[in-house]
C-alpha cells in the first residue's frame, strides 16, 4: 500500500488558514489597521468600497518596511513581533502571529507599497492568489500603503456566504470601534464609497469616546479608577438610567486589546444591581492594565477571548471602582426620611425614665374677630319683581307662544291612539319574548375579574378562564400591525414636536432599508442631515417616550440578519413594535376594556398563543375545580 499523506502546497495551506484569519473584510481592516498601530503611526486612514468586497485600502504614516521585508511580511510565519515561543508570554502588540499577509495574499489581489523614512524609495509588490506578480523600486511617502483588491476572488464559495452590505459594514464598524477606542492618541479616518463615515482626531480618552458616539453621551459617563498590585482599571460606566435591552456600547480592554468577558460582565451586571430596569445593561468602557505573564491571548484565533490567572481577585476589584463611581455621583439611592413608611429608629434607654407627651397651651380666649365688626344686611327685593319688566310692551303681531296651552293640550292630553287588534296581540308576544332574552342575556353575560393587574378572568362553557393581557393585546395588534404593512395604510399620529434621532454610519444605511416598511406601520421620518433623521409622526399606539428605543431596538436586530431585510423584517418589526406598545402587567382595567380586550382576542388569527407561541390562555374545566372541592 502506498503512503498516503503528502504537504500541501503553499497556496492551498494559505487558503485554508485565511480561513481561520480571514473571516470578512472586516477581518482584513481589523489586520492591517493593528499593523499599522505596530508600526508606530498617528495618521491612519481606511477606504472601502462596497463594505470590502471591492476595495480595502489602509493607508498610515508608520515607519514604513524595508524591501526586504516587503518581500518577507506575505511569507507564512512571518514576523518582527517574536522570536522565540517566551516572547508569547510578554506580547502587548498585536500582529504577532505572522499569518494575516499570508492570509490575505492568498485570497485577494493585493497592492504593497512602502517606504522608510531613512530610504530614498519605496517598494511596490503586486500579488494574487498568493503569488508574486511584481516588484519594483517607486517614488511613494513615508508609511505604507496596502490595497485589498477583490477579496475572496478565487474562493467563490466564501464569496458566495458574505452577507449583505449593510450586515459587512456593520462589522468592519465594529472593528473600527474597538480599535480606535484603545489607541485615542492616533487620528483615523474611514471613507466608505467616497463618504467621510467618521474623521477622528487624536484626543483623551472621553472625547473620543463623545465623537464616536454623539455629544449626548457625555453627560451620561461616570468614571472608574482603581490601582492595585494586581491589576490597574480605568474607564467610564454609564448612568442606570440610560441603561437599554439592546447596548452595543460595551467594551473590555486589556493591555490595549479588545475581549470579550462574560465573568467580568456579570461583575459589572451585579454592581449595577437593583439600579437598572430587567433585561437590560448600562454602557461600559473598562480597560485593564496589567502584567502580559498573567493572561493568555492564544485561547482563540481572533484573540478575542482571554483567559486570566488572577480573575476571582479582579471581581471585586471591578465591582468596588463602579459602586465607587455610582456613590460619587450620587447615583446610588438614598434613605428618604419624609416617605410615608419611613424607617423606625427606636429609643432605647437604660434607666427608669418616664416620658410625657409635651402639652399645648392655648388662650381659651382669643377671639380673632373680636376687633371692629360690621354688619350687612341682605336687601330682599323680591316683594318689587314686577318692577324688572317694566318698559317691555307687546310688539305688533302675536306671541309664538300665545297659543301654548292649546298646543300642549293637543299634543300631550289626547294620547288614546287606536291599534288593529292583530297589532296588539303582536306587541303582547314580542313582550314575553323579550322578557324570555333579556333572562338569558343576563344569565350568559360574562363577568370579568382582573386578577393582580396581570390577568383577567372570565367563565366560559368549558370553565374558568384566564388570559394574560399584555399577550392578549400584543397578539391583537400584532394582527392589526401586520394588516397594516401588507395592505401599507398605516395610522399615523402627527408629532407637536419632531423628535431627532442620530444613529451611526451603520445604522443610517439599515434605517434607510426600513423606511419604506416603516412607513407602512405609521411612522414618519424623513433625512435631517448626515446620518440625523426627524421623527414627525409615529403610530397612533405607540408612546412618544418609546420612539427612539422601537427604532433602535429593530436597527439592532437588522445588525444580525440576512441581507433581504425587507422580507424578513415585516413581522419583526411588526412583533416588536405590538410588544412596545400593548399594555403591560400592573394597569387596571375596568369591565368594558377588559370585554373589549377579550372580544377582539377571540376574534384574532391564533388567539391561544403569541407570534412567539407564547401561550394566552389558560382554562380550569368545570371537573378541575370540582376536584378541588371533594
Amino acid at each position: 500500500m502506498s503512503d498516503i499523506i503528502h504537504l500541501l502546497p503553499d497556496t492551498v495551506a494559505n487558503q485554508i488558514a485565511a480561513g481561520e484569519v480571514i473571516q470578512r473584510p472586516a477581518s482584513v481592516i481589523k489586520e492591517l489597521v493593528e499593523n499599522a498601530i505596530d508600526a508606530g503611526a498617528s495618521d491612519i486612514q481606511i477606504i472601502i468600497k462596497e463594505a470590502g468586497r471591492t476595495l480595502i485600502q489602509v493607508i498610515d504614516n508608520g515607519k514604513g518596511m524595508s524591501e526586504t521585508d516587503a518581500r518577507l511580511c506575505f511569507e507564512r510565519h512571518a514576523t518582527s513581533k517574536i522570536q522565540s515561543a517566551d516572547d508569547l508570554f510578554s506580547l502587548r502588540t498585536m500582529g504577532f502571529r505572522g499569518e494575516a499577509l499570508a492570509s490575505i495574499g492568498a485570497i485577494a489581489q493585493v497592492e504593497l507599497k512602502t517606504k522608510r523614512a531613512e530610504d530614498e524609495i519605496g517598494t511596490l509588490i503586486e500579488m494574487a492568489g498568493g503569488k508574486i506578480e511584481n516588484q519594483e523600486s517607486i517614488l511613494c511617502p513615508n508609511g505604507t500603503n496596502f490595497s485589498i483588491k477583490n477579496i475572496f476572488y478565487n474562493v467563490p464559495a466564501r464569496r458566495r456566504f458574505l452577507k449583505s452590505n449593510t450586515t459587512e459594514f456593520t462589522h468592519i464598524e465594529k472593528e473600527f470601534f474597538r480599535i480606535v477606542l484603545v489607541n485615542p492618541e492616533v487620528s483615523f479616518e474611514l471613507i466608505h464609497n467616497n463618504e467621510v463615515c467618521y474623521k477622528l482626531k487624536a484626543c483623551n480618552l472621553k472625547e473620543r469616546i463623545v465623537n464616536l458616539f454623539g455629544k449626548g453621551i457625555n453627560t451620561q459617563l461616570l468614571s472608574i479608577n482603581a490601582d492595585s498590585s494586581i491589576v490597574q482599571i480605568y474607564g467610564y460606566v454609564g448612568r442606570p438610567e440610560t441603561a437599554k435591552k439592546q447596548n452595543n456600547k460595551q467594551y473590555f480592554f486589556v493591555n490595549g486589546r479588545y475581549m470579550r468577558h462574560p465573568y467580568f460582565h456579570k461583575a459589572v451586571m451585579q454592581a449595577f444591581d437593583r439600579m437598572v430596569q430587567p433585561n437590560t445593561t448600562p454602557d461600559y468602557f473598562i480597560y485593564f492594565n496589567i502584567d502580559p505573564g498573567s493572561i493568555d491571548v492564544n485561547i482563540h484565533p481572533t484573540k478575542t477571548e482571554i483567559k486570566f490567572e488572577n480573575e476571582q481577585a479582579i471581581w471585586p476589584i471591578i465591582m468596588a471602582c463602579i459602586k465607587e463611581a455610582l456613590g460619587k455621583f450620587n447615583i446610588t439611592q438614598a434613605i428618604d426620611f419624609d416617605a410615608p413608611e419611613s424607617i423606625n429608629f427606636p429609643y432605647s434607654s437604660s434607666s427608669n425614665e418616664t416620658f410625657e407627651a409635651p402639652t399645648i397651651k392655648t388662650d381659651p380666649n382669643y377671639n380673632p374677630f373680636a376687633g371692629e365688626q360690621k354688619s350687612y344686611k341682605r336687601n330682599d327685593s323680591r316683594g318689587n319683581w314686577e318692577q324688572l319688566y317694566n318698559g317691555f310692551e307687546k310688539q305688533s303681531g302675536s306671541s309664538p307662544f300665545e297659543n301654548s296651552e292649546s298646543f300642549f293640550s293637543a299634543t300631550t292630553g289626547n294620547r288614546d291612539f287606536d291599534f288593529p287588534e292583530d297589532t296588539e296581540q303582536l306587541l303582547e308576544q314580542n313582550d314575553e319574548v323579550q322578557l324570555e332574552l333579556n333572562m338569558e342575556v343576563e344569565e350568559s353575560k360574562a363577568i370579568y375579574f382582573q386578577y393582580k393587574f396581570k390577568y383577567i378572568f372570565t367563565t366560559t362553557k368549558s370553565g374558568l378562564t384566564c388570559i394574560d393581557q399584555h399577550r392578549a393585546h400584543e397578539r391583537i395588534l400584532y394582527d392589526q400591525y401586520i394588516q397594516s404593512i401588507c395592505n401599507q395604510n398605516g395610522v399615523s399620529q402627527k408629532l407637536l414636536f419632531p423628535e431627532i434621532l442620530e444613529l451611526l454610519e451603520s445604522e443610517t444605511l439599515i434605517l434607510n432599508d426600513l423606511l419604506e416598511e416603516l412607513s407602512y406601520l405609521g411612522f414618519e421620518i424623513e433625512p435631517f442631515g448626515k446620518n440625523t433623521f426627524s421623527i414627525n409622526g409615529i403610530p397612533s399606539d405607540l408612546k412618544s417616550s418609546s420612539i427612539k428605543d422601537y427604532l433602535l431596538g429593530i436597527i439592532g436586530d437588522a445588525k444580525i440578519e440576512s441581507k433581504d431585510l425587507k422580507l424578513e423584517f415585516k413581522k419583526k418589526m411588526a412583533l416588536s413594535l405590538a410588544k412596545t406598545t400593548a399594555i403591560t402587567a400592573g394597569k387596571k382595567l375596568d369591565q368594558n376594556e377588559m370585554m373589549d380586550l377579550v372580544c377582539k382576542l377571540f376574534s384574532s388569527s391564533n388567539p391561544a398563543f403569541t407570534e412567539e407561541n407564547k401561550k394566552i390562555i389558560s382554562i380550569f374545566e368545570n371537573d378541575e375545580i370540582e376536584k378541588r372541592f371533594k
